[in-house]
């Protein structure tokens, strides 16, 4: 069984976003015995700026060509809008209205990720239906590759 599982966003979780609206949000959790020795920003860096060059790459190139505004921010590309100890949360513009947003969560045994895109027109809407099913997998490899 896999340490990386994709939950219901919890409504709390949800509730952190800072997007006027959510079309999609998905959710995942991964089990880790140390989650306490980082805070969720330093879980973010791990999971994405830690990630092999190549990868990062394909995230850049991927959030690029979604239009979203990533480069400068200060994870790897993407702005910080909030930040605890327990709550990171990310957010990038968009050139096509399609902003998003990441979340990292420490929990008691884990740690939360997830994601809030709002869909701001059709061309959006059609892209965000094309990728998930990449956004899922990519989010699953990510996760998976924190675990010890």
């Amino acid at each position: 069984m896999s340490a990386v599982r994709q939950v219901a966003v919890p409504a709390a979780v949800r509730a952190l976003s800072t997007l006027d609206r959510v079309d999609y949000a998905d959710a995942f959790r991964v089990e880790l015995e140390d989650v306490r020795s980082r805070t969720a920003e330093e879980w973010a860096r791990a999971v994405l700026e830690d990630a092999p060059l190549a990868v990062r790459g394909q995230l850049l190139s991927g959030w690029s060509s979604l239009g979203l505004k990533v480069g400068r921010g200060s994870v790897l590309g993407w702005h910080v809008r909030s930040s605890t100890p327990d709550v990171l949360l990310l957010g990038a513009g968009s050139r096509i209205g399609m902003p998003g947003e990441l979340l990292f969560k420490r929990e008691r045994h884990g740690l939360l990720f997830a994601t809030f895109v709002r869909q701001g027109n059709p061309v959006a809407r059609a892209l965000w239906g094309r990728v998930e099913r990449v956004h899922v997998a990519t989010v699953r490899g990510l996760l998976g590759a924190v675990v010890p």
